[in-house]
């Protein structure tokens, strides 16, 4: 992303109230002066929802194409832990509500 590309998607937050002034101040200085952003990680931002890898609703074929391993890996694990305790299910559906849709703009 572009220096002006960021910058104005700060101005955007700031705008829509999601940043303070002060919260505005200290990113934009972050980003001027070249400073990598806390807590990114380009794998985790590129994690999205797939639409063509799924069954339900995308949450292991997102998960498929950011770490490199087989679909139905995914879909076992998720699945032997439904199985064992409950916690696939939870694990799913909080993926399911919480990230993005590939091709969304989230």
């Amino acid at each position: 992303m572009s220096l002006a590309e960021e910058l104005s998607r700060l101005e955007a937050l700031r705008a829509a109230g999601s940043l303070t002034d002060d919260e505005f101040q200290r990113a934009k200085a972050r980003v001027l002066s070249g400073e990598p952003a806390p807590f990114s990680s380009p794998q985790f931002n590129r994690f999205r929802r797939s639409r063509t890898d799924r069954w339900l609703g995308g949450v292991c074929g997102g998960i498929a194409v950011i770490s490199g391993v087989d679909t139905w890996v995914w879909r076992l694990l998720l699945t032997v832990l439904a199985i064992f305790g409950g916690t696939g299910v939870l694990l799913y559906l909080l993926l399911w509500i919480f990230v993005p849709e590939d091709g969304s703009a989230n």
